[in-house]
This record gives structure tokens, sequence and C-alpha cells, in this order.
């Protein structure tokens, strides 16, 4: 039976690991969740084996394997991660134990329970980094709490060590095989003997082995940290872009000044060339809206000039290619150069004369988000 227990537990440790190490899952650093996330709860059934303080002398087998030292158990748990790496657990467990004091099984029953507080060390996450696939994961505990005799009215102190093995079976459910040691005052069975300081022999002492189940409750797994680097570099890469789009719209802005300035003394020719350039007006990415009203101060030197004279405007839309599928640009595209017509329309254009058309993703301006933009021009 020995030797059958300790393949079976070799068997499962083998698997687990080679699960294990075939998760490719990367591990990664976690932010603080709140404090109603990664609670849990355990039920399971249990082989105690008791080593009474009142049987030293009787030359009994040491072995936990006897029908005067082994009983079932049952047990209840219910507990918090506080990190990936450590959490609390206030565990109940008992109804059948043994107080040892002969080697068989007449008179020794004991009806009990104890209560024990917790601390879990999750050394798979401590020591391999914070895995939310991992399957096997090695949970040393320690913690102290009370034990109470129903079937002798007694109470004892006691303190815990042990093993929690979970088992991965799904994001809220998994299967935990916990190894553990309680060691009580002398009164833990309920028979008391006062025989002084005997190392092992002096408290009670209750192995155990358990089988059961876990239930990780709502949020059961940690975000990753925020990487603040990325999120600096995002912003940066927005700030010069609409940087890069009000030095566009300036420069555009101070070109159209000079050629209405011109316009004043020059031929027609001259008025002609100016009423040919193309007004941009610009979008941020993935956005109709249009990102500047300033833009629009370009446009109204057009939307006048159709008004004196009776012109015809082409409004082209345009999307980067550097971002988008084609069939969305296009879409895209058709919105911007829509969105322009009807400011020019409420400045005055009637919609008859003009004619909107969309180019889809292209890549004709540098940097690529000066392509994100529509033209407005007199149309020949």
């Amino acid at each position: 039976m020995k030797k059958l227990l300790i393949a079976l537990a070799f068997a499962g440790f083998s698997m687990s690991s080679m699960a294990q190490e075939a998760d490719p899952t990367l591990k990664y650093s976690v932010a603080t969740n709140s404090f109603w996330s990664n609670w849990f709860i355990q039920v399971g059934v249990d082989w105690n084996a008791w080593y009474s303080n009142e049987e030293h002398g009787l030359g009994l087998a040491r072995s936990p394997f006897k029908d005067f030292r082994s009983n079932p158990g049952a047990s209840i748990a219910i507990g918090k991660w506080f990190t990936p790496g450590i959490g609390l657990r206030t565990k109940l467990s008992g109804i059948w134990g043994k107080a040892v004091t002969d080697d068989n099984n007449d008179g020794n029953c004991n009806k009990y329970w104890t209560l024990n507080e917790h601390v879990l060390f999750n050394l798979s996450n401590m020591l391999c980094g914070y895995n939310p696939n991992r399957v096997w994961n090695f949970i040393p505990f320690a913690g102290a709490g009370l034990t109470r005799s129903m079937s002798y009215n007694t109470y004892a102190m006691n303190y815990s060590i042990g093993i929690l093995n979970t088992f991965r079976v799904s994001k809220h459910v998994g299967i935990n095989l916990e190894l553990g040691w309680d060691r009580m005052e002398d009164d833990g069975d309920g028979i008391a003997v006062a025989n002084g300081d005997r190392g092992w022999d002096s408290h009670d002492n209750k192995l155990y082995a358990e089988v059961g189940l876990t239930f990780n409750l709502g949020k059961a797994s940690w975000d990753k940290t925020p990487d603040v680097d990325a999120i600096k570099a995002l912003s940066q890469a927005q700030i010069d872009a609409l940087n890069a789009q009000l030095n566009d719209a300036n420069a555009e802005n101070a070109r159209l000044k000079k050629l209405l300035a011109e316009k004043k003394d020059e031929a027609p020719k001259a008025v002609k060339e100016f009423v040919g350039t193309p007004a941009s007006v610009f979008f941020n990415i993935n956005r109709y809206k249009i990102a500047s009203k300033k833009d629009l101060v370009n446009v109204k030197g057009i939307a006048d000039y159709a008004k004196e004279n009776d012109a015809n405007l082409l409004v082209t839309g345009y999307a980067d290619s550097a971002t988008g599928k084609p069939a969305y640009n296009q879409k895209l595209s058709e919105k911007r150069a829509n969105a322009v017509a009807d400011e020019l329309v409420k400045m005055g254009v009637s919609r008859d004369k003009i004619t909107t058309e969309a180019k889809g993703g292209v890549n004709d301006l540098s940097p690529i988000s000066f392509n994100r933009r529509a033209t407005v021009q007199v149309k020949d």
C-alpha cells in the first residue's frame, strides 16, 4: 500500500511537471487587485493518522496505515490570494480521529474538529513568475489554530505545517492534493498525560493526506502591470503627430494668405493659380471628425471664391495606407470627404456645386499621418 501511494505521487508529479514545461504562456508581473478579487473555496476528504502522547512506552507500531491510527475525515476552507505568491486560508477539518491508547479499535474513537488559519506561499509564482495557465502550483503553508474533542469535551491549541499542490482544470476550478501535520497540546485527542517533554510523544500529532477541489471566485486572475514606457512612447507619438499636423496647417495657412495678398494686385492668372491650389483638412487616426477647426480657415477662402464666381468645388478624401484594410480605408476616406463637404455647405456653398471622391489608403505624404486628410479645390 505504501509503495503504491509513493508510485502514484511520483507519477502525478511527473505528469504535472511535463504539462508545466509545455505551457507556452509567458510569465509576467502583475498589478494589485481589489480586495474582492482572488478569493477561493476548497472542499476535500482526507485520511488522517494520529500519534497520541499517551501511547509513549506502549511499544505500538509506528505505521500510519494501522487501523488503530487511521480514520477518514473531511474539510472545508475559504481563503484569498493577496498577491500571486502570498495568501491566507481559514480551514475547518475533522469529524473522525483516534485517541491512540492500544493497538486495536476498542474505545479509541475521537470525534473532533480543528480550525486553523494558514499563511500560503505559492513558490511556483514566487520563484518562476506568475503564469495564469500554469498547470501545477507548489504551495507550502504554516499556521495555528484550535482543536476541540467533541467526544471528550476538551480544547487544545495547535500549530500546523504542510504542502498544498493545486492542479489547474479551468480558470475557476482546480484539483488539490494536500499533505499536512497538526501538532497539538497533549489533550488534543481528549486525553491528557503529563509525562514531561518527550519530543514527538509529548504532544498529540495528526498527519493527514487530503484530496479535494478548489473553486476560484469572481476575478481569479491577475492583470499585467501597465507598460509605462510603451504608454509614454505612444503618447509622445500622438503629440508628434499633432504637432506635425499643426505645422502643416500653419504653413498652408501662411501660403494661402500670401496668395490672397497677391490676388489683389496680380492678373487673373494669379487668381487662377490660387483657386487651383487645394486646401487640406486633417483628421486623427481612424476618425472622420475634423481634428481642428483652424483648418477650415483655409477652406473658407476657397468657399468664398466659389460663391463669388459660381465655381464648382472638388473634395477628395484620403486615409493613410499604414493602418486599416483597403475596404475600411475606402469607407473612411468617403466619410472624411463628406464631412468637409458638409462644412462647405455651412459656409454657403450650394451642395450641387460640390463633388466628392475618395482615394482610400495612400502614402503620398511623409510622415504617414499627413495622409489622414481631405482636400478642397476648384474643379476644372
